[in-house]
């Protein structure tokens, strides 16, 4: 009866592995796809942003930010430069209130650093568009958690290497539900809910709830 029961867990585990893998190519192909035809249409927006940030400030007309991608490998994740050039030096001389902020949210309500062209650029979310780039490269997926920066983690607590066992994404449970709406705790308890619940259907559902949220503003700062 033991051994009867061993080879169904085996059979079991062997399934569950089989769909994993079935469900992460079908999920790279889907990402490759939609990336590459996304970047082709969307191209004549890409230059228009890119001369909009070039004469709205000084600087580069990208900006590339060390994040944690899967298996906590480190990635630098492309986006439309939002922010001024002496970003970390205004962000050195503010006040201690506002630095704690930053420390338990690693956001401001109101960020001074942010040019007027970057706040609607965020609202948008059209400044990351460049990410269709990382998901081609393989470094991110349509779909997935956030990109976070290495002292972010922290806030993951016990779920930190569960974070990790999947790439980040463009958009994400978290996206649909609330984003910047929702505390830090909120966000934790979305992304691992995704990452349990996992399908290439959901994946479709939040992609397509995205639209909206992205439309609405919903939870944009």
């Amino acid at each position: 009866m033991d051994n009867l029961e061993s080879l169904k867990n085996v059979e079991i585990v062997k399934r569950s592995n089989e769909s994993k893998l079935i469900y992460r190519s079908i999920k790279r192909c889907f990402d490759v796809i939609s990336a590459s035809i996304a970047i082709v249409l969307l191209s004549p927006l890409f230059i228009v942003i890119a001369v909009l940030v070039k004469l709205d400030s000084d600087g580069n007309i990208f900006f590339a930010h060390e994040r944690l991608g899967e298996n906590g490998k480190k990635i630098k994740v492309y986006k439309f430069r939002t922010m001024l050039t002496n970003a970390q030096q205004i962000l050195n001389d503010m006040p201690v209130e506002m630095k704690r902020e930053f420390e338990e949210n690693f956001k401001f309500e109101n960020d001074p650093r942010v040019t007027k062209l970057g706040k609607f650029l965020r609202e948008s979310s059209l400044d990351e568009l460049p990410q269709l780039i990382n998901i081609i490269k393989g470094e991110m997926s349509v779909v997935g958690p956030r990109p976070i920066v290495a002292r972010e983690i922290i806030k993951y607590g016990r779920y930190m290497d569960k974070l990790l066992t999947i790439k980040p994404g463009l958009t994400g449970n978290w996206q649909v539900s609330g984003r910047s709406d929702t505390t830090y705790e909120e966000r934790v308890k979305f992304d691992m809910d995704y990452i349990d619940t996992r399908s290439f259907l959901r994946d479709i559902v939040i992609i397509l709830k995205t639209v909206g949220v992205v439309i609405k503003k919903v939870g944009a700062k």
